[in-house]
């Protein structure tokens, strides 16, 4: 089914790509759902994946956050100048505030669907707004000084997205916020250090200054693809403070309903599994992208596999198997 809503666009989210332009006639919550659920298993093929470890009666509320996600993503990154992202930006946060003041005023798909799924889960609006000021921050900010400033833009950008699944999940514990953080940094920070020429062709720099001058890196050998022994440490330093962070939260699967830990830990390992493959190409990401083997997949796979099938033998956290 196409995500496309057959009604003339409003006068909502002007300059976004058409995908994502409000419909002129209001969506019933069906449609909206359905629409957020097509755009969820149709564009990105692991969401797909990890959400069927998860129960199927949370799968309506994963599809519309991560619609929410998408958009707001493709808002600051799929248009055609930084002035009219920003706009869009601000636009699509008051959409969102909308949604949680007077629901019943919105009419985008994407916060249609939000709705029962903001009530049923008693969802905060925090979550939310941060990530939409992630995507505003990434229209002024593309280097980062320190570790430290790269760290916070990561509790916007990407921890918010594993709270809102523990939420979803009805788990609110500090703690496995705590860990919940550690993984997404990670996980963030791994896919960064895979893509580094790729940013920087997007003028985006993502490893710290701070970092490269303790290493004696510049920024002009990075852009030559120059590698060599200072490059090499560097990025074995970042690998492996990456690498801690996933361990750091991975003690979270032990601490959750084992569907949800089925999906968690596929989150741990794939991570793990970027960082090996750096790893397994002498840390050299400037010559060619690391990859995850598809045999490497079909491990983390079957892997999660096992656990959702071995899921009723294990007892819940808090409770004692009959």
């Amino acid at each position: 089914m196409s995500t496309t809503l057959a009604t003339p666009v409003s006068d909502q989210l002007i300059g976004a790509p058409e995908l994502y332009r409000t419909p002129a006639q209001r969506p019933s919550l069906a449609e909206a759902q359905q629409w957020c659920k097509t755009l969820a298993t149709t564009h990105y093929e692991n969401f797909h994946v990890a959400t069927f470890f998860l129960p199927s009666a949370l799968r309506p509320h994963f599809h519309s956050v991560y619609a929410f996600c998408r958009t707001s993503d493709d808002l600051g990154d799929e248009v055609a100048d930084t002035a009219t992202a920003t706009r869009l930006l601000s636009e699509w946060r008051a959409m969102l505030h909308e949604c949680f003041a007077t629901p019943a005023l919105s009419r985008h798909p994407v916060f249609i669907a939000l709705q029962p799924t903001i009530a049923q889960c008693n969802l905060p609006i925090e979550p939310f707004d941060d990530l939409i000021s992630a995507f505003e921050r990434d229209q002024v900010y593309t280097h980062h000084a320190t570790l430290a400033t790269l760290e916070d833009y990561s509790r916007y950008s990407a921890n918010p997205v594993g709270r809102l699944v523990l939420l979803v999940s009805g788990y609110r514990s500090d703690e496995l916020m705590q860990l919940s953080d550690e993984i997404c940094t990670g996980l963030q920070l791994a896919n960064f250090y895979q893509d580094i020429v790729e940013d920087r062709e997007r003028g985006r720099r993502y490893i710290p200054a701070d970092v490269m001058a303790r290493f004696n890196v510049s920024d002009e050998q990075l852009i030559a693809r120059h590698f060599d022994a200072n490059v090499r440490a560097m990025m074995h330093s970042l690998v492996e403070d990456a690498r801690a962070r996933l361990l750091r939260g991975q003690r979270i699967v032990t601490l959750v309903d084992a569907e949800l830990a089925a999906t968690l830990s596929l989150f741990v390992k794939g991570g793990l599994a970027i960082l090996d493959a750096i790893a397994a190409q002498d840390y050299d990401t400037l010559a060619s992208r690391p990859v995850v083997t598809k045999a490497a997949k079909l491990r983390l796979l079957g892997g999660a596999l096992w656990g959702k099938l071995t899921s009723a033998f294990r007892p819940r956290p808090g409770k004692t198997q009959a």
